[in-house]
């Protein structure tokens, strides 16, 4: 395991908050095949992604988006995001890094998100390690639920948090999912 440090890549202009205006858009989903199965992006007309992950399914994609911020429907189209996604099962584990999003919590949440970004491919850290690098060593719960949150999977790396003892822990996409993106990352590191 390793220390999360503080990373000059961050780049909050990427990192929508809200805490209260409904956020009533439709979003742009684009659907592409990867080695770890179909993998869904939700996204704003300005490429922010909302919410991803590993399912073909939209309407599992907008239930990751909390109701207050829940877009009212998708359509279909080709998001820039996508082409990140190809790149990085491609081998360029940091195509993901500077792709925009749009998340929606309180300020440790979504602090929390901006410090899963400085996580490292092929360099899981520990739930407490996570905590303590988001500014709350005591919070592993809260850090754990930021984990449980976060809409768009892959662009901002959950899947790289780990049980203390080193075991996957939890992922909303199934461990089978986790274990292939630490497998491949760690391979490529």
């Amino acid at each position: 395991m390793t220390t999360i440090t503080s990373s000059p890549a961050i780049d909050t202009r990427f990192l929508s908050v809200s805490k209260g205006a409904p956020t009533r858009l439709t979003a742009i989903s684009q659907t592409l095949d990867t080695p770890d199965g179909p993998f869904t992006i939700l996204a704003r007309e300005d490429g922010a992604v909302l919410a991803s992950g590993w399912s073909a399914d939209q309407q599992t994609m907008l239930e990751r988006i909390r109701p207050a911020d829940r877009p009212i429907g998708t359509t279909p189209g080709v998001i820039a995001a996508a082409e990140a996604v190809v790149a990085y099962y491609d081998g360029e584990l940091t195509a993901i890094d500077d792709v925009p999003v749009a998340q929606f919590g309180g300020p440790f949440r979504t602090h929390a998100w901006t410090v899963l970004r400085t996580i490292a491919a092929g360099r899981p850290v520990t739930y407490t390690e996570f905590a303590a690098a988001s500014g709350r060593p005591s919070a592993v719960r809260a850090a754990a639920s930021a984990c449980a949150t976060n809409a768009p999977a892959l662009f901002v790396p959950c899947h790289r948090v780990l049980r203390t003892d080193g075991s996957l822990g939890g992922f909303a996409w199934g461990l089978d999912v986790k274990r292939s993106l630490l497998d491949r990352e760690a391979a490529l590191s």
